[in-house]
């Protein structure tokens, strides 16, 4: 044992400050060194036993304020240490593992973050503490050999909770990861999130007027763009009131209240609307906390309806215990409190990062060629080829006569139209072409869409080809429009021995399922919306 008057003291693990959690430069360390006392000789006036020190783990500081070691003990023999990877927080499964995640990520230091995608198959990645969400996008989309947009994003999945939500492009992914709960069944998804910067579109409209505590007490109506140009001059985010449906503490029991999102916080009234002080009960402290969709909330929670959200406070890692569940009446309702969440709590970053992301797309972050865009986020204009050289045309009322012209031409039922031969048409490989596109999704059924395109942003525009369960040689187009998603059945026919593929009845004719998206991308035809993006899986 150790001689008498030796003291050995134990740091308990520090605890994250501010600055760290801001990606500061500090470091921390889950053990501390014993402060060095004097020996006993020197506190009794004469030579005492040399102190021996009990074997502990070190974290040994790379700068140069490194404390001085301790001259060795001339009694203790000089031992090589047999275990040198117990000393390194970069390889020691103690120092370094994710399940101690109340300690500050440290600079310099490499952490392995695993993403998954939408089928499963998971990738590890080596990240430093300062990566953010918007470079791991980067990195897998150039490892994935993917279209290069700002519609990538790493979604933060809780599966026992049911719960998912976004990433913002500036959070810091190792952050985020540490602070998941030992042993949970946490993950990132890597996917598309059209959503993501909808709000700050200009044809966007998130923010019903009915919901909007300015245009209520007002009696005017206000365009989302100024709510949003408001925002971006005064820095303070839309006032937001509304009913939902809130389950009480420790019951499942849920309670219809009128809720505000005021500057200093989210407030529900006791007694119907009144916004009386005396009725005005505090609820939650959204700086502190992180905003989740609910992805399963009839099948865990009892939601009245499906259009769940839940108010998760920093401080809770694991269990429902502290969780605060809400619901609305319609997903624009849910999309309106979350929009508005969003701008509360990350206020002007959020639009840093719309502006960075757009800065992006001109300026593609790897070397060399650049890479080929989506239909989706190219601008399309209307060109005239009649004469020797294209030109652009800039009238509005010409480019409609053109297009007008232009959707006439394609329903004419002309044989010359393609220089194919007949056999040709009919033949395997033309009528199985499609399937190497990226928006067709094969044989999945009605439900499983609606998921993929709900989890993908239910943005104007969305859609991706499928085949049909109902009719073996039929497809299906599910496009997304107001929030809603329709389906649009496609039929085969032949007529002279060519076969083609229609929606109106033989109206409008294409030749393979490539033509009539490219058409329905351009042109909106029937369809309530031009195709804008595709929903897309990409294998990590």
């Amino acid at each position: 044992g150790p001689p008498k008057g030796n003291h050995t003291r134990c740091q308990t693990p520090s605890v994250p400050t501010d600055n760290a959690m801001e990606g500061g430069a500090q470091q921390s360390s889950l053990w501390e060194p014993p402060e060095q006392d004097e020996g006993p000789g020197e506190r009794d006036g004469g030579e005492g036993l040399p102190e021996v020190k009990r074997s502990q783990p070190l974290f040994i500081h790379g700068s140069s304020r490194q404390p001085q070691e301790e001259p060795r003990a001339s009694s203790l023999p000089s031992i090589p240490n047999p275990f040198p990877e117990l000393c390194s927080p970069s390889n020691s499964p103690i120092l370094s593992s994710p399940a101690l995640g109340q300690g500050s990520p440290r600079e310099g230091t490499s952490h392995v973050v695993k993403v998954f995608g939408e089928d499963g198959a998971c990738r590890s990645l080596e990240v430093s503490a300062a990566t953010t969400a918007r470079q791991l996008c980067e990195t897998l989309v150039r490892r994935t050999r993917a279209l290069h947009d700002h519609s990538w994003a790493l979604v933060e999945l809780h599966q026992h909770l049911a719960l998912e939500r976004c990433l913002e492009d500036h959070e810091s992914v190792v952050e985020v990861q540490s602070s998941w709960a030992p042993g949970a069944d946490s993950r990132f998804v890597f996917r598309k999130n059209f959503a993501k910067y909808e709000l700050f579109k200009s044809n966007a409209s998130l923010f019903p007027e009915v919901m909007v505590s300015s245009c209520l007490e007002a009696n005017k109506s206000m365009a989302h763009s100024e709510l949003i140009q408001n925002f971006l001059n005064s820095g303070s985010c839309p006032e937001v009131q509304g009913f939902l449906q809130l389950r009480e503490a420790g019951r499942k029991v849920w309670k219809r209240f009128h809720f505000s999102l005021r500057r200093s916080g989210l407030y529900y009234s006791t007694k119907g609307t009144s916004k009386d002080p005396r009725h005005l009960q505090y609820f939650a402290d959204l700086t502190e906390s992180n905003i989740y969709y609910v992805t399963q909330g009839k099948k865990l929670y009892g939601t009245p309806t499906e259009f769940g959200f839940c108010i998760k406070p920093h401080k809770v890692r694991s269990g429902v215990k502290g969780l605060k569940l809400l619901c609305s009446e319609d997903e624009q309702s849910r999309s309106c409190w979350m929009a508005a969440f969003r701008l509360f709590k990350y206020g002007m970053q959020l639009y840093r990062n719309y502006q960075q992301a757009q800065a992006r797309l001109s300026q593609p972050p790897w070397i060399g060629p650049t890479p080929l865009r989506s239909v989706s986020d190219n601008a399309l204009v209307a060109m005239d080829f009649s004469g020797c050289t294209g030109r652009v045309i800039e009238n509005p009322i010409e480019v409609l006569t053109a297009a007008l012209e232009e959707a006439q031409a394609w329903r004419k039922k002309t044989t010359h139209r393609y220089s194919l031969p007949a056999a040709c048409h009919s033949s395997p490989l033309s009528a199985a072409i499609h399937r190497t596109q990226p928006w067709f999704h094969g044989r999945i059924s009605r439900e499983d869409t609606q998921q993929l395109i709900g989890r993908q942003g239910l943005v104007d525009g969305v859609f991706l080809v499928r085949e049909s369960q109902r009719n073996p040689k039929g497809f299906v187009l599910s496009l997304c429009h107001l929030q809603r998603i329709k389906h649009y059945l496609i039929l085969p026919s032949e007529e002279e021995g060519r076969l083609y593929f229609t929606m109106d009845d033989g109206q409008t004719r294409f030749a393979d399922l490539i033509q009539l998206v490219e058409f329905h991308q351009i042109n909106r035809g029937i369809l309530p919306c031009k195709l804008r993006h595709y929903c897309t899986c990409v294998a990590l």
